[in-house]
């Protein structure tokens, strides 16, 4: 265990999630002199050259697999498949614990347990597990055959 945090410390050292130095790009916004121009700029990296005449070059210039997490591509590879790894992991370990544990929907599970509960007890009391009538027929009131008419 001790020899791997030391394969990776050094690694973690340089990781810092979400940075893109150095990236700048074109504005797509038309300038009000250019209202009538019939020319389209694309989204194109700037090389911008500073006082000692350096230029300055986009990464995805220098690394085209560039993913956006660090300028040194090892560590931008390494840095994407952590993250999606970790990301899609959580998404799926959190989510699918979150959905197992949600209410019973449509009270499913305890219409089964309180239906298990009657069937007991009937039989312990020596009665039909079903019965023809759904309600007591002695507690209903019934109106006589003259108030019908």
């Amino acid at each position: 265990m001790a020899a791997w945090l030391m394969r990776i410390l050094p690694v973690w050292s340089r990781v810092r999630l979400g940075s893109v130095a150095g990236a700048r790009f074109v504005s797509q916004t038309q300038s009000p002199g250019a209202a009538g121009s019939a020319a389209v700029s694309g989204l194109s990296p700037v090389e911008h050259s500073d006082d000692h005449g350096h230029v300055e070059v986009s990464l995805y210039e220098k690394n085209r697999d560039f993913h956006g997490f660090h300028k040194d591509p090892q560590v931008d590879v390494w840095n994407m498949k952590v993250a999606f790894f970790f990301g899609i992991s959580v998404a799926i370990v959190i989510g699918g614990t979150f959905i197992h544990y949600l209410p019973d929907h449509g009270m499913r599970q305890w219409a089964r347990r309180e239906a298990e509960r009657l069937i007991k007890e009937r039989e312990a009391k020596g009665v039909a597990v079903l019965d023809g009538n759904y309600y007591d027929p002695s507690k209903i009131i019934l109106p006589s055959a003259e108030e019908e008419k």
